[in-house]
């Protein structure tokens, strides 16, 4: 090999000026990515730090046979037209359904967050419905008994009194309004027994419905949520409560990544409710309402998703009085845009009983405005 053979290859092997700047640059780059990672990871330590103390495990126990589940399954059982598919008798007996079951008595878990340091602790109404005794353990292990149960069914909401000795750590409540598709949340609560387990996500939708939740507009998220998390607090990066954990969508039982949270500003109004009145006062309207189709949509004339459809208005009751027709299309109430029935139901129920409200309606093309005094919700 030649002199000049070797200074080529010397020349090859050799780091230019461009490549080291490549090289340090690349490293750099690096390093901010790891130091942004870092800052990720302590913000969510951070929010987690904060909001575990006033985590709370929720214990139900029932007299063996009696949990709301068993009950509906033995409401069925005795149902005269459910029987009649089985002219032979019953091809199975009601289950045992939980721990402890063959001492007389099951337990489940669930999950609740202190709202108040003197004890009071927000909870899932389906975590805690027709228990015998209510168990609140602590962060720290200490277990007190609920010594008052408040519960709404339709919102699936509940508050336990707790009387501690000392203070506890409450929470710090958020604003759900202000949450926007795609911020990070994180879920705190004892999925399969399992205390205090933190899993993180976003929101991916809000808004929605389920059929088990007949008053509420749902957080979506894909922050892990299992049975147990109901009832425990879903939490924003400034480790503030955001939502109530309440359910999940799953075809195996377990977490698929379609989780559902109470909105907490709703939470915070149906715990006044509860404290001040002992039950939810909802205001009504007295109509029968559905969603702005496509179709009913082209049949008024307008798009799709503008209003909320009045189907029909009761003989008597506000509408009535204020002059709501059937067919009319809300589109405001009380300054809210309505788009949905959800959102009406939830610009209604919330206003004082007995208040007067402005209400916007389309009707023949012309948008109309109606005065109407809201009065208590009944079934």
């Amino acid at each position: 090999m030649t002199r000049r053979h070797l200074r080529v290859w010397f020349a090859v092997l050799l780091p230019t000026p461009f490549m080291l700047t490549a090289i340090s640059s690349q490293a750099a780059e690096d390093s901010a990515a790891v130091a942004y990672a870092k800052s990720l990871s302590q913000v969510f330590r951070m929010a987690a730090e904060g909001a575990s103390p006033s985590v709370v495990t929720v214990i139900a126990r029932y007299k063996a046979g009696q949990t709301p589940r068993a009950r509906r399954m033995r409401e069925l059982l005795e149902n005269p037209r459910f029987r009649e598919m089985f002219p032979d008798g019953l091809p199975f007996e009601l289950p045992e359904e939980g721990p402890g079951a063959q001492e007389g008595f099951e337990t489940h878990i669930g999950s609740g967050v202190i709202i108040e340091g003197r004890g009071v602790v927000l909870t899932n109404n389906h975590v805690v419905e027709d228990a015998d005794r209510v168990i609140v353990r602590l962060h720290d292990g200490t277990e007190l008994d609920a010594d008052d149960i408040r519960t709404d069914w339709m919102s699936d909401l509940a508050i336990l009194q707790v009387d501690p000795e000392d203070r506890l750590p409450a929470a710090k409540l958020g604003n759900s309004e202000s949450l926007a598709i795609g911020d990070w949340v994180i879920a705190i609560g004892s999925p399969f027994e399992l205390e205090t387990t933190v899993s993180a996500g976003i929101i991916s939708a809000k808004g929605r419905s389920i059929q088990r939740i007949r008053r509420a507009r749902l957080l979506q998220t894909d922050a892990a949520i299992n049975p147990g998390n109901s009832g425990g607090p879903l939490v924003n990066l400034n480790a503030e409560i955001v939502g109530i954990n309440t359910a999940i969508a799953t075809r195996t039982g377990g977490n698929q990544g379609v989780g559902f949270a109470i909105p907490i500003n709703q939470a915070k109004w149906v715990v006044k409710e509860l404290l001040e009145h002992g039950e939810v006062r909802r205001a009504m309207l007295g109509i029968q309402i559905g969603p702005l189709t496509a179709q009913a949509a082209n049949q008024f004339g307008l798009r799709p998703r503008s209003g909320v459809w009045v189907v029909t208005v009761r003989s008597t009751g506000p509408a009535a009085d204020a002059g709501l027709q059937a067919d009319d299309v809300i589109v405001e109430f009380a300054g809210i845009p309505v788009r949905a029935p959800g959102d009406l139901q939830a610009a209604v129920e919330q206003q004082p009983i007995g208040s007067q409200q402005r209400i916007f309606v389309m009707r023949e093309g012309r948008k109309i405005p109606l005065d109407v005094k809201v009065t208590t919700y009944s079934e």
